[in-house]
């Protein structure tokens, strides 16, 4: 289930069995994930700015470390190394390009999240409170209370989720069995198709205007869209 501090990831890592493995978990946990395939597709990908980036040190065409420098040439993105390197020499040189973690394969995928999140506290700060449509809609997030138009919004449980897993990422498209994923967790034995009655619950307490959504929105064939826009801080 959707918990704690969330962050847009980046994996860089050739080995897509092990990316995939890694890309499901730390989805499962709520994050917004990517992988690229190739150190130059990963130098590429970082224009759009990740939270962090999971780093293999042993890529096909550029070595790790090149790329951890790359990376902290141009901001402080926490970065946590993949490495099949055990030697405790490795590990040091890695740490002195400027990465801040090391996982070395084989390796617990929760042990990875595990570690993600750690850097993640670290170095996201939590948003208490978000704001959208000039505070048409707001969201407390330590509250867990919900105002529309200044009034507050009664929702279940599920709906707010699914509404906190919407608005951490406005603009993503998400199909049903990624939200029942992220909001019941990958063990929910429900049909995904119950998740279009949740957010028509939703939406008819936040966004009762079907014509004209302010935050909500169905794409047709792929699922839904958070459309509200941020408030700035």
């Amino acid at each position: 289930m959707v918990t704690g501090v969330k962050g847009k990831i980046l994996i860089i890592e050739d080995e897509r069995k092990i990316s995939d493995i890694v890309k499901t978990y730390l989805e499962r946990d709520g994050h917004d994930v990517s992988v690229a395939d190739t150190g130059g597709e990963g130098i590429s990908a970082l224009k759009n700015k990740p939270d962090l980036v999971i780093l293999d040190l042993m890529l096909p065409d550029m070595s790790g470390e090149d790329i951890c420098e790359a990376v902290r040439d141009d901001s402080d993105t926490p970065i946590l190394m993949l490495t099949a390197k055990s030697e405790e020499e490795d590990k040091v040189r890695g740490l002195g390009l400027g990465a801040d973690d090391y996982v070395v394969k084989p390796f617990s995928p929760r042990e990875v999240v595990a570690r993600v999140n750690a850097l993640l506290r670290r170095t996201l700060k939590k948003k208490t409170l978000l704001s959208f449509n000039g505070g048409a809609l707001k969201i407390d997030v330590d509250a867990v209370e919900v105002y529309v138009d200044d009034r507050q919004m009664e929702l279940t449980n599920t709906e707010y989720r699914i509404l906190l897993v919407f608005a951490e990422r406005p603009g993503n498209v998400f199909s049903r069995t990624q939200l029942v994923n992220m909001v019941q967790g990958y063990d929910f034995e429900g049909y995904d198709r119950t998740i279009d009655a949740h957010i028509k619950n939703l939406r008819h307490k936040i966004d009762p205007d079907s014509r004209t959504p302010r935050f909500i929105k169905t794409v047709y064939g792929m699922g839904y869209r958070f459309i509200g826009q941020p408030d700035e801080d």
